[in-house]
């Protein structure tokens, strides 16, 4: 494990919390190792040098300690949002396991974002916050099919053990769900698709899905992606570049009629959808008071 510099590990969000809720992101790790063909943070904005190596930050759960015991307000800490917080090394590194353990010791709630079924290792920690703070977990799913899956997203937990994962979350009685995105114009932007992870989320016992009806592309993660189109999908690349050129949004040409399917789904399976619904489901008798919500009903979202 290669460890890098970081001045600071917890900081506080600059979008308020709108998106799901939190108050402060944590990011532990840099890089990632899951090799999906569309993320976002391989954007050279983000100056994440190679971003296929995995590093951790150096001195990281001693800075968290530091910093948590600083903090006047305690609040959600959001994680994954850059870097999975269950990356392989995790399981030997046990950093966002020892960081789960500081949340709980200075009374912070957490929102995880993963890809890992490695996640279920740490409900016991998960029922230790949810006993004083908010607790939720989403887990991404971008299709039902495992062999599109393997082209997308190459070093992930397989799809059925994600939905293994929150049907154990579930039944610890931790609020879950899936965030399926990105929607992927011309690759998994169909409707049966759509329809197919909603049942499946049902049928695992999540709480909620959240969508994005399309993806992100811009310098550095551009020029991946269509090199990965190239290797799996011939012929696509040309389709993206006619239609959305140098666009950062890039919405599926089908997305009014895949969110009429998805909420028509959703409202058949039960299953909760827009942001407020969320966060008020996981946030429920905790006596925090919810923000103000503009834009962020799933289909404007595109955050990976």
């Amino acid at each position: 494990m290669e460890y890098i510099p970081a001045k600071t590990i917890v900081s506080k969000v600059k979008y308020g919390s709108s998106w799901f809720g939190v108050d402060y992101n944590m990011n532990i790790y840099r890089g990632c190792s899951h090799g999906c063909i569309y993320c976002d943070s391989r954007s050279l904005c983000y100056q994440n040098v190679d971003f296929d190596q995995v590093k951790a930050k150096e001195n990281a759960l001693q800075k968290m300690r530091e910093e948590l015991r600083r903090k006047v307000k305690s609040g959600v800490i959001g994680t994954g949002a850059m870097s999975d917080p269950y990356n392989p090394f995790e399981k030997k590194e046990l950093l966002t396991r020892h960081a789960l353990a500081l949340m709980d010791a200075f009374d912070f709630g957490v929102a995880i974002a993963t890809k890992s079924a490695l996640v279920t290792r740490d409900i016991d920690i998960l029922e230790d916050i949810k006993a004083h703070s908010p607790v939720l977990v989403k887990i991404t799913v971008t299709t039902a099919d495992e062999e599109l899956c393997k082209k997308i997203e190459p070093h992930v937990s397989s799809v059925s053990k994600r939905f293994r994962a929150i049907n154990a979350l579930a039944e610890r009685g931790i609020i879950c769900g899936v965030l399926m995105m990105p929607i992927l114009p011309y690759i998994n932007d169909n409707e049966n698709n759509i329809r197919r992870i909603v049942q499946e989320a049902k049928a695992a016992g999540a709480d909620f899905v959240y969508p994005a009806m399309g993806m992100t592309l811009r310098e550095g993660n551009r020029e991946y992606f269509y090199k990965k189109l190239e290797e799996s999908f011939p012929g696509i690349k040309e389709k993206y570049i006619k239609r959305f050129g140098l666009r950062y949004n890039c919405t599926s040409s089908q997305a009014k009629r895949l969110w009429e399917s998805f909420k028509e789904e959703c409202e058949k399976q039960g299953m909760i959808h827009d942001m407020k619904s969320i966060i008020n489901r996981y946030k429920r008798g905790y006596g925090e008071q919810l923000s103000l919500f503009h834009n962020v009903d799933g289909g404007d979202s595109f955050i990976l």
